[in-house]
């Protein structure tokens, strides 16, 4: 469809994750971040030989802030009340997602995200911002949210899972924190129309 244009809550969000490991090259345009989330594979699915395979993490409670972080440096200057601010070179962030913890979708073995965590591996992720619910997760124009049915907006980098802490709790459900680092610059917003 197009981008949000109205007030609403993001409950259908997404963070999604390439299969495919990061060639380092940088995709060039929009279209080339999308052909990289064309097909989703269930949590623990075999990789195919079809290029675009993603894998969604589900059971997200709480994303952080996206997009690029300001590049403001504070300043002192002498015999002033108050600092000075400065354009300076932004850090890259890094990203804690709190989820509602299912064992099964973080085992340690092949084809499960479990297996992503410290691996080292850089990887495209994506984030779609959603109010409502899309006929799929793919970002080609054709299908999913690109079927002209739900407006969404999607940012796209290059990250890696760096780890993953389970919180047990004792009187709601158990969560865990996913921390991811990024790598390169936040592309987009890009939309599906």
């Amino acid at each position: 469809m197009t981008h949000i244009n109205s007030i609403g809550a993001g409950l259908y969000s997404d963070l999604s994750v390439c299969r495919e490991t990061y060639s380092g090259t940088l995709p060039v345009d929009e279209a080339a971040w999308k052909a990289l989330f064309a097909t989703e594979l269930a949590n623990g699915s075999a990789v195919t030989a079809t290029a675009g395979e993603y894998t969604r993490i589900e059971n997200v409670r709480e994303f952080p802030s996206m997009g690029t972080p300001p590049n403001i440096v504070n300043v002192p200057v002498y015999g002033s009340a108050t600092s000075h601010q400065i354009q300076g070179q932004a850090d890259a962030p890094t990203m804690e997602v709190t989820l509602n913890f299912v064992g099964t979708d973080w085992q340690n073995t092949t084809n499960y995200l479990g297996a992503f965590v410290g691996d080292g591996t850089q990887r495209a992720f994506r984030f779609s911002l959603l109010n409502s619910q899309p006929a799929n997760y793919d970002s080609t124009m054709t299908t999913g949210m690109g079927t002209g049915s739900v407006q969404n907006s999607q940012y796209f980098w290059i990250g890696k899972i760096e780890a993953l802490q389970v919180n047990p709790q004792l009187t709601d459900s158990n969560t865990a924190t996913l921390t991811i680092s990024v790598q390169s610059e936040f592309f987009g917003a890009y939309t599906s129309t």
